[in-house]
């Protein structure tokens, strides 16, 4: 049985092991989500940048891709955005620089930005290129399956939502009927949330009511 068990742990183990370290290479990439949005929308994105290396990450670039315009970002401490733009002034790729020690190794750090899709539905590919400390440059410019794939959003046609727009163009009559509409909606719920409870009592008191009378037909 010892023997069995040996053999057993022998093969389990590293390929245990095996399956554990490739899902953490798979995991290791440099990803963009979401990973689906609408043509048109103004899309939060945020670009994940892990560190494979026993060295520390210190810049990140990523190229716009064809038809996305990027719109903003949100600054991150210890972190500097600069950009490069074509003759239109549309963001052809940002860079997040490190000002202070960067990405050290197990670490990862996530960049937000806003950017404007394309009218068309499509593919946009993520190009990003990673600088390590100690010089070296990991390009996640190659397609699905590969090495060092490029991140993928999906396109895809549908309503725009446009987070920027607020209520401004409701005038107050439509303010007051759907303030009026949300009273009676809160009472309803308040109403329905607390017949049960009510219920619970009236059965508490009702069964102690039986218990006193079964006593007193005893005593």
């Amino acid at each position: 049985m010892k023997r069995t068990m040996k053999k057993i742990s022998k093969v389990f183990l590293p390929t245990l092991l095996s399956l554990f370290l490739l899902s953490t290479v798979a995991s290791a990439h440099v990803t963009v989500i979401p990973k689906t949005s609408t043509t048109g929308a103004w899309e939060t994105y945020t670009v994940k940048v892990p560190v494979e290396k026993e060295v520390a990450t210190t810049k990140i670039t990523i190229k716009a891709p064809a038809g996305v315009e990027i719109k903003s970002y949100q600054p991150v401490p210890g972190w500097k955005y600069s950009d490069e733009k074509d003759a239109n002034g549309i963001v052809k790729s940002f860079t997040f620089e490190a000002t202070g020690e960067g990405i050290l190794p197990g670490q990862f750090q996530s960049f937000t930005f806003v950017g404007e899709n394309p009218e068309n539905a499509t593919k946009a590919a993520w190009d990003a290129f990673q600088y390590y400390k100690d010089g070296s440059v990991v390009e996640w410019t190659k397609d699905e399956g590969a090495d060092t794939p490029h991140s993928i959003t999906d396109i895809v046609a549908g309503a725009a939502t446009d987070d920027h727009h607020d209520d401004t163009a409701k005038t107050e009559e439509t303010k007051k009927e759907e303030a009026k509409t949300a009273d009676v909606k809160t009472t309803a719920t308040d109403k329905s949330n607390s017949l049960p409870l009510i219920l619970s009592v009236v059965s508490v008191l009702l069964s102690l009511i039986a218990l006193v009378l079964a006593f007193r037909k005893k005593k």
